[in-house]
């Protein structure tokens, strides 16, 4: 679907409240499938491709962070859908935060799963920077080879081949651009902390027990700095908790959406 300069590809699928998808980096929407297939039979499940990942180009070298909120608010207004479930991870919960943050009031409730509200740090952002450029020099293999285990719990890797297949797969067909245009982006974002304590819509906080990124330390900090929020502890996962569990995770998301 056309929104400003771009054609933002997604899926939606099923009928009843919107439950809008938001993917994390270096990934796309295919990472949502099993909750797609889950929740489309009670929900509206839309999945759509951030700006530069999977089948939404990008259209220069440079965003503001702002952007992927933007994008997003203008899908939902071509949809005519005014108030939706926000679903985000690792990335995309923090896309899912700055919506929150810029535009409450078409926010009916927040899944923030994987992900962190903390603005970046002086060393986070250079080295966002300096991923940046890497993979405009050398393409996105290397990196993705070297982040597997990290983005899936080790013994997943293993345990999991297709999964773990279908990470790597992801991630090498993402973008250069598009992975080094988010990275600096998200170099620069806000610090959501305060804007999140001031929610007064559900809240759930999901994190894999064996998260690296995002340790379960990070989840239990930011379920006490919401008020009222709930939080899901997904046994068996890492960073990546709704391909690695996608029935714990489902069911976690499902709980939680039937009293929104």
């Amino acid at each position: 679907m056309r929104v400003e300069d771009i054609d933002i590809a997604y899926d939606d699928e099923g009928d009843g409240i919107p439950v809008v998808l938001v993917h994390g980096h270096p990934f796309n929407r295919s990472m949502w499938r099993p909750q797609v297939e889950r929740l489309r039979s009670r929900y509206r499940v839309i999945a759509p491709d951030l700006r530069g990942f999977g089948e939404t180009p990008v259209r220069s070298g440079s965003l503001p962070w702002t952007a992927f909120a933007d994008d997003l608010i203008g899908l939902l207004d071509r949809l005519g859908l005014e108030r939706v479930v926000l679903c985000g991870l690792s990335m995309g919960g923090q896309v899912v935060m700055e919506v929150h943050r810029a535009h409450p009031s078409r926010v009916r409730a927040l899944v923030l799963a994987d992900t962190f509200p903390e603005g970046e740090t002086v060393a986070g952002r250079e080295l966002r920077h300096g991923m940046a450029a890497r993979v405009l020099r050398e393409g996105m293999g290397g990196y993705a080879d070297e982040v597997l285990d990290k983005m899936l719990s080790p013994r997943n890797v293993v345990a999991l081949p297709a999964v773990a297949e279908h990470v790597l797969g992801m991630m090498r067909g993402t973008s250069p651009v598009g992975a080094a245009v988010a990275w600096r982006a998200r170099a620069e974002r806000p610090d959501y902390v305060d804007s999140l304590s001031r929610a007064t819509v559900p809240v759930l906080v999901v994190v894999g027990e064996e998260d690296e990124y995002t340790p379960v330390a990070v989840a239990e900090r930011m379920h006490a700095a919401i008020p009222g929020s709930a939080l899901a502890v997904i046994p068996g996962a890492g960073h990546l908790p709704n391909l690695e569990r996608p029935d714990a995770f489902s069911d976690a998301v499902e709980r939680f959406l039937a009293g929104v």
